[in-house]
């Protein structure tokens, strides 16, 4: 391999995105959030697959909410309540849903307010 071709790999790998952790929840909520959307949108017919959404999400917000508790957290603690709040909320909501009790729709807004403040750069 000649200096040019070492130099151009060596590099390469500089153009690719920093992944931030940011960036990873955003993902993350954002795929579970969209899963929840197109289930719903199925009716009675995507019923499993919003059960499987919302189990999925209920566990995304078990592990923010744990995380949240851990005295390394550097949130402010208002944040952190307002946050683990939400994360009781998801949970009782989800069972209520997972009932045909309630609607999947506060679930998604929660989700959305959420993605919109992870991408405004709120911590």
């Amino acid at each position: 391999m000649n200096a040019l071709l070492k130099a151009k790999s060596a590099y390469s790998a500089a153009k690719t995105p920093t992944r931030t952790a940011k960036n990873f929840e955003y993902e993350v909520i954002a795929r579970i959030t969209r899963r929840m959307i197109m289930a719903t949108q199925k009716g009675r017919e995507g019923f499993n697959e919003l059960a499987t959404a919302l189990n999925d999400n209920r566990k995304l917000w078990s592990i923010f909410t744990v995380d949240i508790a851990s005295k390394g957290n550097p949130l402010p603690d208002d944040l952190k309540q307002n946050l683990f709040e939400l994360g009781e909320f998801t949970r009782q909501h989800t069972t209520k849903v997972l009932q045909r009790k309630a609607d999947v729709r506060p679930l998604v807004e929660i989700n959305t307010a959420i993605m919109r403040g992870l991408r405004s750069g709120a911590s």
